[in-house]
């Protein structure tokens, strides 16, 4: 710069230096540029540590595939089909794997969905890992859950799962589903995370067109197809969390387990005496949210739409057209409000329940009954 002294020269630049430095570090602080930010050197995680850990967990994944695997079950069922063009014709066998169980005692009792067992004409049968096939002796067809128990006769080769604790299941947490999608592949495995608890939702079955609600579902992103039902959710030690059910109808990496907490008392009933015993109030209803209960001026709670003649409901006094607004002292805020109270209960114990009807209540005392077999 003609004219200006070396000392000039030297305090401008530095000046604009500085005022350039203030500039780019406010349009950083913008978002006009991005902020650089050193980290030290000790805070980084080193690319090896990385692979470590990935391959640490898809260890922990094959571990837990190996040593469950050989107590997956296939479930595979013959029908007598008949040719609707020649009814004189000979009706032919026709041979399906139609869903997955899972071994929970050495006395040959297996785990499944009650949709995949549920058509009495059928004949059903087990398929190991190994394709040996045995043949299933008893059926307990469970009236409130999607859960049927099987026993066979069984040998040393089927060695039952460790049954976990769903209580302490939490968001996040790494699952593993075993089964045999689309009732092709058989032990297919899929990972995912525990993605919610306490779900109620319609499940419905594409082989057999059955569809039910159930309450109280762990929801995972691990894939459940078809096929896949009745096979374990297993936690990262191996031990089963929940039963697989399929999913909803149009639902994309949404699946969903009953707890094994709810399995096991079954299980150990069905394990101890053979059968199992359910209490009954006898009444069949429909929830009534919220919403739904403002538009028709009605409080919020189940609809009693038919009565079981003589069972606890109906000596109580239970009416068709009732709501019940409280049973036990509880609020009925949701569908599984009612049976998950009766669950709790045994038979013979009494509950109360608050009725409303045109506008009046009134509270009743019922006896639960045994359920009739199923």
């Amino acid at each position: 710069m003609k004219g200006l002294p070396q000392s000039s020269t030297f305090i401008l630049a530095v000046t604009i230096g500085a005022l350039v430095g203030v500039g780019v570090y406010q349009a950083a602080a913008k978002g006009l540029l991005p902020l650089q930010v050193n980290i030290p050197s000790a805070l980084e995680v080193a690319p090896g540590q990385k692979i470590k850990a990935v391959v640490d967990e898809e260890s922990a994944v094959i571990d837990v595939v190996e040593k469950s695997s050989p107590s997956v079950i296939a479930i595979g069922s013959t029908r007598k089909v008949f040719n609707p063009f020649d009814p004189f014709s000979v009706p032919r066998s026709q041979s399906a794997t139609i869903g997955t169980g899972f071994v929970v005692s050495e006395k040959g009792i297996i785990v499944t969905n009650k949709h995949v067992v549920e058509d009495r004409n059928a004949i059903y049968s087990v398929i190991a890992k190994d394709d040996k096939k045995f043949e299933i002796r008893k059926i307990y067809r469970d009236p409130v859950l999607d859960l049927a128990i099987v026993q066979i006769d069984a040998d040393n080769s089927l060695q039952p799962l460790d049954l976990g604790d769903s209580s302490k299941l939490k968001i996040g947490q790494t699952v593993i589903a075993i089964g045999n999608a689309l009732g092709k592949f058989t032990n297919s495995v899929t990972t995912g995370v525990v993605s919610g608890v306490g779900r109620s939702v319609g499940i419905g079955d594409p082989y057999t067109g059955s569809y039910e609600s159930l309450d109280d579902l762990i929801q995972t992103d691990a894939a459940i197809n078809p096929g896949n039902s009745g096979g374990p959710l297993l936690n990262s030690s191996g031990q089963v969390i929940g039963v697989n059910v399929a999913t909803t109808q149009g639902a994309q990496n949404i699946g969903f387990a009953i707890p094994i907490d709810a399995v096991k008392k079954i299980t150990d009933e069905f394990i101890k005496t053979g059968s199992v015993s359910r209490p009954f109030l006898g009444v069949q209803y429909q929830f009534i949210s919220k919403d739904l209960a403002l538009l028709n001026e009605m409080p919020q709670g189940a609809y009693v739409r038919e009565i079981i003649k003589d069972s606890g409901a109906d000596k109580a006094g239970v009416k068709v057209g009732d709501m019940i607004v409280k049973i036990d002292g509880k609020s009925v805020t949701d569908e599984g409000t009612i049976s998950s109270t009766i669950s709790s209960k045994k038979i013979g114990e009494s509950l109360s329940l608050v009725l409303w009807n045109d506008g009046k209540e009134r509270t009743v005392n019922a006896t639960l009954q045994e359920l009739p077999n199923q």
